[in-house]
């Protein structure tokens, strides 16, 4: 989906760490015909301080709040003030609660229906734990602050959407993380996300087992049987299409692809390198089971490329794309 087809709908736009390339990849894709559909929430000093060293146009007008409607057509710059001097690849604790209070605000906005998505560039979790703040992502941040008990990580690129049914865990406690319930939760929030963000009238969701050959009908594990079984014929008992568990070594041939809307893998490197190989540097990270849209990039903070220019916006342009294509799904098209 072109910008130009999606419509006329603001998506609020998270910088990310500010000593890393976010606030680049920010100027830079400002600047392309998305531009007009973004409010970047940032420090207005590092972005033009930053535009200068890249040798960039600074494009934004500047966004209130209380007057939202000036600027429009433009992208347009939400200014939330750093706390302590940003240096590109240089991380600095100080700015941790900045980095936070910015999704903070864009999260409330599109909570409010101000902003149709939540687009984030990559934040640096080392640093924000370094300033005493317990943090494992923002798809844990984001489900905590909306209260809700669960949501999904799915990422999408490369014609596959992958999602995960545990996500940042050691491999030792994957079978641990893994019950009947989680599994349910997990199909129910992937469905649903299906049929109302990406206009699948019938989902079909083919499932990965957790052990090799799933489990070789006991032989090299039971929580296919004991697991994982019982909760996909519950699923289908509710009216969900979902085919499993199958073996994750032949899952992503074309001829099991074929006619399956999402794949769902057990833990994230069962099913991400697969994704990631046909789609780095455009895939999009989604998370589903939110009250908002909320998709990412799928790469990290890029501390040695802050600043220098050697940076590519596919991920955070198809981002924004996806979160347009998803608004436009759930709350209907815009006029341009």
């Amino acid at each position: 989906m072109s910008a130009s087809t999606t419509v006329n709908a603001l998506v609020g736009l998270s910088a990310g760490e500010p000593a890393g390339i976010g606030p680049d990849l920010c100027l830079k894709l400002a600047s392309q015909p998305l531009g007009p559909h973004l409010v970047v929430a940032a420090d207005r000093d590092l972005m033009k301080a930053r535009a200068e060293r890249l040798g960039l146009r600074y494009p934004f007008a500047n966004y209130d709040p209380k007057r939202p409607g000036l600027g429009a057509g433009k992208p347009r710059l939400w200014h939330h003030p750093a706390a302590a001097p940003v240096r590109p690849g240089h991380l600095n604790p100080e700015n941790s609660r900045y980095v936070l209070h910015c999704l903070d605000r864009l999260a409330d906005a599109c909570d409010t229906g101000i902003f149709k998505a939540l687009v984030t560039a990559p934040v640096q979790k080392s640093v924000i734990e370094d300033a005493g703040i317990p943090f494992t992502g923002h798809t844990e941040y984001l489900a905590a602050r909306f209260g809700v008990p669960r949501v999904v990580m799915m990422l999408v690129g490369g014609g596959l959407r992958v999602a995960l049914a545990t996500t940042h865990l050691p491999l030792k406690d994957v079978p641990g993380a893994i019950s009947g319930d989680s599994l349910g939760d997990i199909l129910d929030i992937l469905d649903r996300s299906l049929r109302r963000d990406f206009g699948c009238t019938e989902p079909r969701i083919l499932v990965a087992g957790l052990n090799p050959h799933a489990g070789e009908a006991g032989h090299l594990g039971r929580e296919e049987i004991d697991v994982i079984v019982p909760a996909l014929k519950a699923a289908r008992a509710r009216g969900i299409d979902a085919v499993g568990p199958l073996p994750a070594d032949t899952l992503f041939v074309p001829q099991q692809l074929s006619g399956a809307d999402a794949v769902l893998a057990m833990y994230h490197d069962q099913g991400l390198p697969v994704l990631k190989m046909h789609s780095f540097g455009g895939g999009v990270n989604v998370t589903l089971g939110l009250p908002i849209i909320r998709t990412s990039v799928d790469h990290g903070t890029a501390l040695d490329r802050a600043g220098t220019g050697d940076i590519d916006t596919g991920s955070l342009q198809a981002a924004v794309v996806l979160a347009l294509g998803m608004a436009g799904a759930r709350h209907g098209a815009y006029s341009a």
